[in-house]
Order: structure tokens, then sequence, then C-alpha cells
């Protein structure tokens, strides 16, 4: 059996402070640039999307769409009138 000594602390505790300097460093650098990668690439995916849904209009340029018309409906398909009165 090994006997904990104060070598194997002092060890033990310098590979412990190595590896949360470690990840400090790595969370205060590559951490951001990996979320600016990420984004960039979702603004990228978006922009992409409203280019297929939507095609380009000049500055200034104002499109109307007009609702089909339909023929009118017959009474019977529209319902029963109703004629409210006021209830005072």
């Amino acid at each position: 059996m090994q006997e904990a000594g104060f070598t194997n602390l002092i060890r033990t505790l310098a590979i412990f402070f190595m590896i949360y300097y470690g990840i400090k460093i790595i969370a205060r650098y590559v951490f951001p640039l990996f979320i600016k990668r990420t984004v960039s690439k979702m603004e990228e995916r978006i922009r992409n999307q409203q280019q297929q849904q939507e095609p380009p209009q000049k500055v200034g340029e104002i499109s109307i769409d007009k609702k089909p018309q339909t023929p009118r409906t017959s009474s019977k398909e529209t319902g029963e009138y109703i004629d409210f009165e006021e209830v005072e």
C-alpha cells in the first residue's frame, strides 16, 4: 500500500490547477470564436431562406396583391339573417 505523501499532494494540486486554467483559457479564447462562427452560419442560413421566399424588389417599388374576385354567393350559402332588437 502506498502512503499519501507531500509530493503526491503537490502533484495532484498542480494537475488540478493546470486543468482548471486550461479550461479557463479555452473558455476565454476558443469559445467566443466558436459562438461567432455558429452565429454567422445561422445568419447566412436565414438570409438564404429569405431570398428563396421573397423575390427581390427594387428600392421604393410597391407591389399590391389583389384578392381574386369570387362570384356572389346566394343567401342560402351565407347563412340565416337574424334581426336584433335593442334591449333596455
